[in-house]
C-alpha cells in the first residue's frame, strides 16, 4: 500500500482526495498544518512514499513548506495549487518539487501522477520493495513500514542473496562461498547467528515465517 500525506487546509478536498484514493490502494493522512507537517516528518522521514502539498496554506506558504521538507527528506512532492502561473512552477520545481498540479484537477489525474512519480523515483534510486519491506541497495539500507533497520553489513548481504534467490533454496556452503565475513572456524554455528539476528530484526517468526524459511536438510529460503 502507498502511504501519502496530504496537506491541505481545505477539509472538503482533504476527505474528497482521501476517500478517492482509498480505492486505488493509497492510504492518505491528511493535514492542514505545516508546521505539524514537519514535526510528523521529523519523527519519522521515511514514514510516507510520497507527499501532496497545498500551495496555499496557514502558517506558511507552500513553497517554504517545500524548502523546509527538503532539509528533512527526499520523498517526493507533488506541489497542488490554483496559482498555476510559470513563475510558481519553476520556484516549486527549484525549491524541491517533483511534479506539479494545478487546480481544479480530477482525482484520477492525481493517481497517475503518484504513480507515475513513484515508478521513476524507484527506478532512479534503485529502490526495491518487496511486501512491508524497501530496500535501497546504493544506500544498503532496509526499511520495514518506513523505519529503518539497524543492519550489519554481513545481515544486508545475506538479505539481498536471499532477495536474488527469492523462492530458491539457499545452502549453508552458498552463503559460505558468497558472503564475506561469514569464514569463521565454526561456520554453520555463525550462519545461524546472522539469519536469526536478521530474522529478529525483520520481525519474522521461525514457526509462521514472512520472509526468510527453514529447509531442513539444506537451509534457508526466502519466501516473500
Amino acid at each position: 500500500m502507498i502511504k501519502l500525506l496530504l496537506v491541505e487546509d481545505d477539509i472538503t478536498t482533504q476527505e474528497l482526495i482521501s476517500t478517492y484514493l482509498q480505492g486505488f490502494d493509497i492510504q492518505t493522512k491528511a493535514v492542514a498544518s505545516p508546521l505539524h507537517t514537519l514535526n510528523i516528518l521529523r519523527q519519522n522521514p521515511q514514514a510516507f512514499d510520497i507527499l501532496v502539498l497545498d500551495l496555499m496554506l496557514p502558517e506558511m506558504d507552500g513553497l517554504d513548506l517545500c524548502r523546509e521538507i527538503r532539509k528533512i527528506c527526499n520523498t517526493p512532492i507533488i506541489i497542488s495549487s490554483a496559482r498555476g502561473d510559470l513563475g510558481n512552477k519553476i520556484l516549486g520545481f527549484e525549491l524541491g518539487a517533483d511534479d506539479y498540479l494545478a487546480k481544479p484537477y480530477e482525482p484520477r489525474e492525481l493517481v497517475l501522477r503518484i504513480h507515475a512519480l513513484l515508478k521513476r523515483n524507484r527506478t532512479e534510486s534503485n529502490i526495491l520493495e518487496i511486501g512491508e519491506l524497501s530496500i535501497h541497495e546504493d544506500k544498503q539500507e532496509v526499511f520495514l513500514n518506513g523505519k529503518l533497520l539497524n543492519l550489519t553489513p554481513t545481515e544486508f548481504s545475506i538479505l539481498m542473496l536471499f532477495i536474488r534467490k527469492r523462492g530458491e533454496p539457499v545452502s549453508r556452503e552458498t552463503l559460505i562461498n558468497e558472503i564475506e565475513n561469514i569464514h569463521e572456524n565454526n561456520y554453520s554455528r555463525s550462519i545461524d547467528t546472522h539469519i536469526s539476528n536478521l530474522r529478529n530484526k525483520l520481525g519474522d517468526n521461525v514457526k509462521t515465517p514472512k520472509y526468510i524459511k527453514s529447509v531442513w536438510g539444506i537451509g534457508y529460503k526466502f519466501i516473500a
